[in-house]
């Protein structure tokens, strides 16, 4: 492995990540158990005459601008013959257990971030491949033949890197960013595509001059690190602390085998604020609709439903209720938010933020946290 200067030791980590994406996944399965559905524009999510959502999008429907927690009317009007297929969360997950079981035959460090989406450590794996490259094939091979279904895969140094190597050749690819390719990975890269930073973000970013890795790179180091740090943190929250790592390519969160997820939840930032109560409530419906969506991709239930609201003037307020048992019924989650919002005194004021989330969740149980592998040796992708 090539030594980096100094600045950039971090980076240069010895641990061999992959990160596995299946290609539009609900929508591909819909269109494997239906070849009528194959090569044509598809959703799977709910029906666009009871104001549904969509869930997953087909390659053919992104075309048309169509993506995933879009209202299903909108989705419609931007084409016309698309066809909504509602979701089958029973075989989704059943596939999803075979994927998994293509993962284990590699390495026993695999994090499910969602049914079709996972972290594997291979830095040691089972077959002693030396190649994490290597590996990655395999997988995307046995899940090809196993399934009949395509998946992306980023392989690098760690988890944030992976990540955003998945994201660069869909569907059916597969791209690694070697350690010395990292920071200029991440230099280059427009801040709008970076994990972890929405659309919001970005558009603040974009007013302080932020349009490139680069650029959050230079805007977090302009005196002396910790002065830095602080400037991110009072632009960004907590966030910035995050911000001032990835734009260093750094990320040390490892592979949790048994991760437990805390909460699930969904939010929308309207681009006009909304100032009538109907539009307010029906945006909550859908948003109630992705929470109950995510619900089932995820398999858990929820006992604290909390509502978000972020008025014009950015001020917020949170509203909560817990339950005595868990729930992930739309119906059910839909009328405890709506209860919750209508219980704000809104004073003519408009909002710009609606939010859903659910804790405590049926699946928090004792968190088990594998510690990292022993490193040793070259890196070798």
């Amino acid at each position: 492995m090539v030594e980096l200067p100094l600045g950039q030791q971090s980076v240069a980590r010895t641990k061999k990540i992959i990160h596995v994406d299946m290609d539009a996944f609900y929508a591909s399965v819909e269109q494997r158990d239906n070849p009528s559905y194959r090569g044509k524009p598809l959703v799977v999510g709910g029906s666009p005459n009871q104001r549904g959502v969509v869930a997953a999008a087909s390659y053919e429907a992104r075309k048309f601008g169509i993506y995933s927690a879009m209202p299903s009317v909108t989705a419609f009007a931007k084409c016309p013959g698309l066809i909504f297929v509602r979701p089958r969360f029973d075989v989704y997950r059943e596939i999803s257990t075979a994927i998994h079981a293509i993962f284990k035959r590699y390495s026993d460090l695999v994090e499910g971030v969602a049914l079709d989406e996972a972290y594997l450590d291979v830095t040691e794996n089972k077959q002693n491949i030396p190649y994490a490259s290597t590996i990655a094939r395999h997988i995307k091979t046995a899940i090809f033949q196993e399934t009949q279904l395509t998946a992306t895969a980023g392989v690098s140094i760690n988890k944030f890197l992976a990540k955003m190597a998945s994201g660069q050749n869909k569907p059916n690819g597969l791209t690694v960013i070697l350690p010395e390719q990292a920071i200029a990975f991440i230099e280059q890269l427009p801040i709008e595509k970076f994990h972890g930073i929405g659309e919001v973000t970005a558009a603040k970013m974009h007013s302080l001059g932020i349009h490139t890795g680069a650029d959050l790179k230079e805007r977090s180091s302009l005196t002396l690190p910790q002065a830095s740090l602080t400037e991110l943190t009072h632009h960004f929250g907590k966030a910035g602390h995050y911000y001032y790592k990835i734009a260093r390519a750094e990320d040390d969160r490892p592979v949790e085998a048994n991760r437990v997820r805390k909460s699930i939840g969904a939010e929308t930032s309207f681009a006009q604020d909304l100032s009538d109560i109907s539009q307010m409530l029906q945006e909550l419906e859908q948003i109630a609709q992705i929470v109950e969506q995510r619900l089932e991709k995820h398999e858990t239930r929820g006992r604290t439903l909390t509502l978000k609201v972020k008025f014009s003037d950015y001020q917020q307020l949170t509203r909560s209720k817990t339950m005595l048992a868990p729930i992930s019924e739309l119906s059910t989650i839909f009328e405890i938010a709506k209860t919750l919002f209508l219980s704000i005194d809104l004073e003519n004021r408009s909002i710009r933020l609606l939010g859903i989330s659910l804790s405590n969740l049926d699946n928090a149980k004792t968190q088990v946290i594998q510690l990292p592998l022993f490193q040793n040796g070259n890196i070798i992708f």
